[in-house]
C-alpha cells in the first residue's frame, strides 16, 4: 500500500494519543488497517491491540483487510464493536451468556406490551421505536429520569413505562445493549483490579468513526487506555450526524483538551469525488462554526459542475429525475451506481411510487414506513370505505367520534350499521339525531368527490383536522407531525381519479413494498433510495439530493444553532457520497403551499 504523507504519519505513529481527522474518501480504513499492521510488524503482541468500530460489518471488513495485508488466515488482534467488546468484558467477569442479553426482537415485543398496558390511548406512528430510542438516550447520556422530557408521550407515562421496563429487565436478569455499556463502566469503577487486567490486555486502542462516540463509551475507553494512553482515534467531526443516538460531536472537538500534546494529522486528500464536488461541499461545511478547520482537496478530474434544479412540486421533481435515471442507465451507468437521498423516510415515499410507476428497479436502504398504515390514514380510508357502501360496525366505531359526535358504542349493536336504527336509538334526543343525519349526509357527499376532494372534505367540512389538533394538544404531541400526515395523504390522493382506483393503487403499493422488504437482504439491484442517515460511509457515481427546501433540509424541528449545524453536516454527508455527478433538487410548492429553497443551496455556491 502506497500512502500519502498524512496517511504515512498516521500509520507510523507509535505511542501516546493521536487524533486523525479523516475527510470524506480520504482512506481512513486503510490507515487504521495500516497502523495495526505496523504495530504487529514492529513487535507489539497482536493480543494487546484492540480495534473498535460501530458496526459488525465495518469490524469484519477491517479484520479481513488486515489479514490480507499480513498474509494470514487468523489473528489475535481484537476487531469488534463497542457492544461486542463490552459484552466480552462482562461475560468474562460475570460468566454471563447470550441468554442474559435482551435481543432486539424481545425488546420490541416488550415495548409493545408496555405501550398496550400504559399508553393504549396513544396512536402515534413508530411509538414503540421512538420509546425504545428515548430509553436508550436516557441510559447513554446517563440522564436522571426526573430531568428527561419525552418527545413521544406525556412525562408521567414515559417515566411509568421506563420504570416498568427496568423492573422487568432486572427481574428477568436481562441486559439491553445500553446496559452493556453502563454495567461495564460500573464494573471498572467498582473493581479496579478487573480494570487493570483489561488495561494490561488492551495496550493499544484504535477507534474508527470516533465522531459517533457517546459519553459513556468515551468514559470507558478513557479508563481502558490508562496509563499509557495509546489511544488512536480516527473520525471526521464534519460527519457527526447521530446525535439522536447519543453521539456527541463535542467529544472529538474536546479531545486535545482531554489529551494535551496528543499528536494530530489531517487526512485532507479526497480520493472519491471530482474537484467540483469537493469544492462545493467544502463551501457548505465552512459555514459551521464548531468544527476543526480543514482544507480538503483532490487530485481527481474537475468533473461536471454540481447541478442545482428547481421543480414545481415533488411529483414533477421525481418524474424528471426518473427520466434522467433511465437515460443515464442507457448511457452505461448501472442503476446500482445511482442514489436518491432524502432527509426523512416520508420523503422517500413519492420517489418509491414514481419509480414503481416508471418501472425502474430500486433498492431501499431503510425500512420505509407505510403512510397508509398510519392511524390517521386508516381513519380517512375508513371514511372513504363507508362512502363506498361499507356498513361494518367496526368501521363505524373507528370514526364515530373522530371528530367527537358523542355517539355511544351501545348504539352500534348490530354487525351491520343502519342510520335508521341509529336515529331510532336516539329518537328522544333531537341534537343527537341532527349529528347522525349530518354524518349520513357527509358520507353521501364523499361518494361524489375525487380522492383529493374527499380528503379535503374530511379535513375541513367534517372537522377531522381540528380533531387531530385537539388530539395532539391533549397528549402533548407536536401538532405539525400529525398535520404533515394529512398533507402527505392529500398529496398522494391528487394523482388518483377515483376512490376505487386509489384503493387499488394502495393495495398494489403495499404488496410491492412487502416484496421489497423481503428482497432487502437478498438482492442489491436497482437505484438506491435512502435517507441521509443510512447512506453514511457509502459512495455512488451519480447522487441526487431531493427536496432541498427549508423545513426539510434543514428539518423544521432544527431551531437551535447546534441543530442547524447537525443538519448542515447531514447535507455535507449527502453531497460527499457522490463520485462523479451531484444534483441538488428543490421544489417551489408542497401540499399546495409555497416553499422556499434551502439556505444550504446558497452556501454551496458561495
Amino acid at each position: 500500500m502506497i500512502y500519502n504523507n498524512s496517511q504515512k504519519k498516521a500509520v507510523m505513529h507509535t505511542t501516546g494519543p493521536m487524533m486523525v481527522l479523516a475527510g470524506p474518501g480520504s482512506g481512513k480504513t486503510a490507515v487504521i488497517t495500516g497502523r495495526t499492521c505496523q504495530l504487529t510488524a514492529s513487535g507489539i503482541s497482536a493480543s494487546r491491540i484492540l480495534v473498535v468500530t460501530f458496526t459488525r460489518a465495518a469490524a469484519k471488513e477491517m479484520k479481513e483487510r488486515y489479514l490480507k495485508a499480513m498474509g494470514k488466515t487468523s489473528t489475535q488482534v481484537t476487531f469488534g464493536t463497542f457492544h461486542g467488546v463490552f459484552y466480552a468484558i462482562l461475560r468474562h467477569t460475570y460468566r454471563m451468556s447470550g441468554n442474559n442479553i435482551l435481543s432486539e426482537e424481545e425488546k420490541k415485543r416488550l415495548m409493545r406490551e408496555l405501550v398496550n398496558h400504559y399508553a393504549r390511548d396513544l396512536e402515534e406512528e413508530d411509538l414503540e421505536e421512538n420509546l425504545a430510542r428515548e430509553i436508550s438516550t436516557v441510559k447513554n447520556n446517563q440522564i436522571p429520569l426526573e430531568h428527561y422530557y419525552s418527545a413521544c408521550m406525556p412525562q408521567e407515562k414515559f417515566r411509568e413505562i421506563y420504570e416498568a421496563y427496568e423492573k422487568w429487565r432486572k427481574e428477568n436478569k436481562k441486559l439491553d445493549f445500553d446496559d452493556l455499556m453502563v454495567q461495564c463502566k460500573r464494573l471498572f469503577l467498582e473493581r479496579p483490579e478487573v480494570l487493570r487486567a483489561w488495561q494490561h490486555k488492551f495496550q493499544y486502542i484504535l477507534i474508527d468513526e470516533f465522531q459517533d462516540i457517546s459519553p459513556v463509551q468515551y468514559e470507558i475507553v478513557r479508563m481502558l487506555a490508562l496509563p499509557e494512553n495509546n489511544l488512536f482515534i480516527v473520525g471526521d467531526d464534519d460527519q457527526s450526524i447521530y446525535q439522536f443516538r447519543g453521539a456527541k460531536p463535542e467529544i472529538m472537538l474536546n479531545f486535545p483538551k482531554d489529551y494535551p500534546g496528543a499528536a494530530q494529522v489531517v487526512l485532507d486528500k479526497n480520493y472519491r469525488s471530482t474537484e467540483f464536488i469537493v469544492k462545493r461541499s467544502q463551501c457548505l461545511i465552512h459555514h459551521n462554526k464548531k468544527r476543526y478547520e480543514k482544507a480538503i482537496s483532490t487530485d481527481n478530474e474537475k468533473g461536471a459542475p454540481v447541478a442545482i434544479r428547481g421543480y414545481k412540486n415533488p411529483r414533477e421533481e421525481m418524474r424528471a429525475v426518473a427520466e434522467e435515471l433511465r437515460e443515464a442507465e442507457k448511457n452505461g451507468c448501472p442503476y446500482e451506481e445511482m442514489a436518491l437521498l432524502f432527509r426523512t423516510n416520508l420523503g422517500c415515499r413519492t420517489a418509491v411510487e414514481e419509480l414503481m410507476e416508471a418501472q425502474i428497479p430500486f433498492q431501499m436502504r431503510d425500512a420505509l414506513p407505510d403512510l397508509y398504515d398510519h392511524w390517521i390514514a386508516k381513519d380517512l380510508l375508513t371514511y372513504l370505505n363507508l362512502a363506498m357502501g361499507s356498513r361494518k360496525r367496526s368501521e363505524f366505531l373507528k370514526i364515530a367520534n373522530r371528530p367527537n359526535r358523542y355517539l355511544s358504542r351501545d348504539a352500534f349493536e348490530e354487525a351491520t350499521v343502519s342510520f335508521d336504527v341509529l336515529l331510532e336509538y336516539y329518537e328522544e334526543k333531537d341534537w343527537m339525531c341532527q349529528r347522525i343525519r349530518k354524518l349520513e349526509q357527509d358520507i353521501t357527499t364523499l361518494t361524489h368527490l375525487s380522492p383529493f376532494g374527499a380528503v379535503n372534505y374530511i379535513r375541513y367540512a367534517i372537522g377531522y383536522e381540528q380533531y387531530v389538533k385537539e388530539y395532539a394538544a391533549y397528549r402533548h404531541l407536536k401538532e405539525d407531525d400529525l398535520i404533515s400526515v394529512l398533507d402527505e395523504l392529500q398529496e398522494a390522493a391528487k394523482s388518483q381519479k377515483s376512490i376505487e382506483g386509489w384503493f387499488a393503487h394502495i393495495e398494489e403499493y403495499q404488496q410491492k413494498m412487502k416484496e421489497k422488504q423481503k428482497q432487502r437482504a437478498e438482492s442489491a439491484e436497482g437505484v438506491i433510495v435512502s435517507t441521509l442517515h443510512s447512506v453514511k460511509g457509502l459512495e455512488y457515481d451519480k447522487v441526487y439530493l431531493l427536496d432541498v427546501n427549508e423545513g426539510v433540509m434543514p428539518y423544521q424541528k432544527a431551531v437551535l444553532a447546534e441543530a442547524i449545524e447537525e443538519e448542515r453536516r447531514m447535507f455535507y454527508v449527502g453531497m460527499t457520497r457522490a463520485r462523479k455527478e451531484l444534483t441538488l433538487c428543490y421544489v417551489e410548492e408542497r401540499f399546495e403551499k409555497k416553499v422556499e429553497p434551502s439556505r444550504f443551496l446558497d452556501e454551496v455556491i458561495q
